[in-house]
C-alpha cells in the first residue's frame, strides 16, 4: 500500500511531506514553529510567514520528508 505525500499550498509554492521517509526529528516545528506545529491540525499553515522561511527551513529537513515546488502564476488573459 502505498502512502501518498501530504501536501499544503499558498500563492507561492507548495510543500510536500512523505510521512514514510520522515524521522521525526522534529526539527521543522522547533525552528519554524510560526508554520509547522505537532500539535495542530493542519500541522503546516504557510501562512504564518514569508515563503523564504519556508523554504530555508525545508532545505535544513534532515530525512527529506519535507519538499516543496514553486507554483506556477496565473497569467492575466
Amino acid at each position: 500500500m502505498e502512502i501518498k505525500a501530504n501536501e499544503f499550498s499558498n500563492d507561492d509554492i507548495t510543500v510536500t511531506y512523505d510521512p514514510c521517509q520522515c524521522v521525526l526529528s522534529g526539527t521543522c516545528a522547533k525552528e519554524l514553529s510560526d508554520v509547522f506545529s505537532n500539535s495542530i491540525i493542519p500541522w503546516v499553515n504557510l501562512d504564518n510567514t514569508e515563503t523564504k522561511k519556508v523554504i530555508e527551513q525545508i532545505k535544513r529537513c534532515p530525512s527529506g520528508a519535507l519538499k516543496y515546488y514553486k507554483n506556477s502564476k496565473k497569467q492575466a488573459s
